[in-house]
């Protein structure tokens, strides 16, 4: 078993369902949650209307996967991020589960 972690901002919300779905994954959770940028290292021209702290509406995913289920679901999301051609991309993690109940 695999505790999944999934990061994006608002507006894949249901594109990251989908990829759930695809890599039949029939259980999770989500909440939403506000994500932070830095932009202090971003040049003056390109930032300038902006502050040095960026704020977005994310989504934080979470589900225990089976093991067989993770690749498929990476090699769906990274297909999607591929295709993206905004900055922001699906963000997925996967930590390894040593005892669960």
């Amino acid at each position: 078993m695999k505790l999944l972690i999934i990061t994006a901002i608002k507006e894949f919300e249901k594109d990251i369902i989908q990829q759930l779905k695809i890599a039949k994954v029939e259980t999770f959770s989500y909440k939403e949650v506000i994500g932070y940028r830095d932009n202090t290292e971003d040049s003056f021209e390109s930032n300038w209307f902006s502050s040095e702290m960026n704020k977005s509406e994310s989504l934080l995913f979470y589900a225990f996967v089976k093991k067989e289920n993770v690749d498929l679901l990476f090699e769906s999301i990274n297909d999607f991020n591929a295709k993206q051609k905004t900055l922001s991309h699906i963000h997925i993690a996967v930590i390894n589960i040593e005892k669960s109940n």
